[in-house]
């Protein structure tokens, strides 16, 4: 039985199109998980040293320290900024990680004086460390998912920076 000539340019067509989505699929998939690499190094964060407890970060393309965590059990994103004197929640993840929202206080941002909340947060785990009772503040002006890891947890640690690499371990561990 032969095949309509139409038939099979139509078929032919077919394939030719399927080809190329799963071409473009596969590269996007390819460069999306490039870029994140890219702008976040430590997004499969390994605890390393004795006892689990130092913590090695690679500094991301923009020069900014970025790593998974978790505040409370929830899971985020943090970006240490020793510039911060509090934890800086942005207003969505504080809602979703059920923060309680204390005194409002004004602060000084890149983005000027704005009201905040004071809020306490139970758990700040990276990696292998976590602390316990930290200050913070929830901050309705943040648009991002991202939470700023300011010296309310970082005053607790020891900082290491070298080539590139910041290591945070808890004093005399």
């Amino acid at each position: 039985m032969k095949m309509n000539p139409a038939h099979q340019q139509g078929s032919a067509k077919a394939f030719t199109l399927i080809f190329w989505l799963l071409l473009m699929g596969s590269l996007t998939l390819f460069f999306n998980g490039f870029i994140e690499q890219k702008n976040n190094p430590n997004r499969h964060l390994v605890e390393t040293g004795a006892g689990a407890t130092d913590v090695v970060l690679l500094r991301n393309q923009a020069g900014h320290y970025v790593a998974p965590g978790f505040i409370n059990g929830y899971e985020v994103t943090f970006l240490l900024d020793t510039g911060a004197t509090n934890i800086s929640v942005p207003a969505t993840i504080a809602s979703k990680a059920g923060l309680k929202q204390g005194r409002q206080a004004m602060v000084t941002t890149a983005n000027g004086v704005v009201p905040v909340y004071a809020t306490e947060l139970d758990t700040v785990q990276l990696g292998g460390i976590t602390l316990q009772h930290i200050q913070a503040h929830i901050n309705p002006h943040m648009s991002d998912d991202i939470v700023l890891l300011g010296m309310s947890f970082m005053k607790h640690l020891e900082m290491t920076q070298r080539d590139g690499t910041l290591t945070l371990s808890l004093p005399g561990i």
